[in-house]
């Protein structure tokens, strides 16, 4: 499932083309994605003006000029593909790449200035709902949801308090999206190993120390990530259909049986199952 440097890497290459553009046409081409499209989504859209392009978490927020919040979420294998006519100001970045099998094209949006938008699902594990945007914060998908990894309140003070008397591994609880928002299984197995911490030690023997070598970690590891356009892996690609590069940068996941990247470390890359979930670390340095 895409985490947040993919959905930022999407939210980035949205912008441009949706961002202060007003929905002349929406297409739902079917009633529901993961859940059932809200009553009246087509008609509460049309007309509608996006006036921004947030993200939370993994999801992707569009406050529209009526009050409501276009809340999507791309699931495992949701993608967006951008296209506008010739006479359309677009950046050069927003091309075609691939062709891409039109019965899993679910929602259309058309805007004022000729962009065609296009959210493709094979797996329908992606959803789109709108939201009261005055009460955003009070849904279910966002009450109680942690502070964002790149932001100023996610610090080693934060993460000493919230591991503090757990009994449940470090990765166990960096999952956790009450703690921080937006991390997932990838990016939190290379954000141990950066820092040296083992996904399996429990979070309340953690000091701050190494918290703070975690902060540190998750912005090195997350900044890499977003510069490179996030990690791809099986269906993700940016908003442009351009797949990211960071995966060739991986230095745990996916590694098992290679020898660790992290300095003057003899040990090997391990993997195994948490939660359903491999974890990928090196047992000689990660501790």
């Amino acid at each position: 499932m895409p985490e947040l440097p993919e959905v930022e890497t999407v939210r980035l290459g949205l912008r441009p083309a949706l961002a202060g553009a007003r929905l002349k046409r929406v297409e739902a081409r079917r009633p529901d994605l993961r859940f059932p499209l809200p009553d009246g989504f087509v008609q509460k859209l049309t007309g509608a003006r996006i006036d921004r392009l947030d993200r939370r978490g993994k999801y992707l927020l569009a406050p529209l000029d009526r009050g409501l919040t276009l809340v999507m979420h791309l699931g495992m294998t949701g993608r967006f593909e951008i296209e506008g006519d010739e006479t359309s100001i677009r950046p050069g970045s927003f091309v075609r790449a691939a062709s891409v099998d039109q019965k899993h094209a679910h929602i259309v949006f058309h805007t004022d200035t000729g962009a065609r938008v296009t959210f493709f699902d094979p797996r329908r594990f992606g959803f789109m709902d709108l939201v009261e945007t005055a009460s955003l914060d009070k849904h279910a998908w966002f009450a109680g949801m942690g502070p964002e990894p790149l932001g100023d309140e996610f610090n080693a003070d934060y993460l000493a308090a919230a591991f503090s008397g757990r009994r449940q591994g470090a990765k166990t609880l960096l999952l956790d999206q009450k703690i921080v928002a937006g991390l997932g299984n990838i990016y939190v197995c290379e954000i141990l190993h950066r820092a040296m911490v083992s996904p399996v030690k429990d979070a309340g023997l953690i000091g701050r120390g190494k918290c703070a070598e975690i902060i540190k970690s998750a912005r090195s590891v997350l900044t890499e990530a977003l510069a490179a356009g996030g990690s791809t892996l099986r269906d993700f690609a940016g908003a442009d259909g351009a797949l990211g590069y960071f995966q060739h940068s991986f230095e745990a996941y996916g590694r098992e049986g290679q020898p660790c990247t992290n300095k003057r470390c003899r040990g090997t890359v391990e993997r195994l199952v948490q939660g359903g979930r491999s974890t990928f670390f090196c047992r000689e340095c990660q501790t």
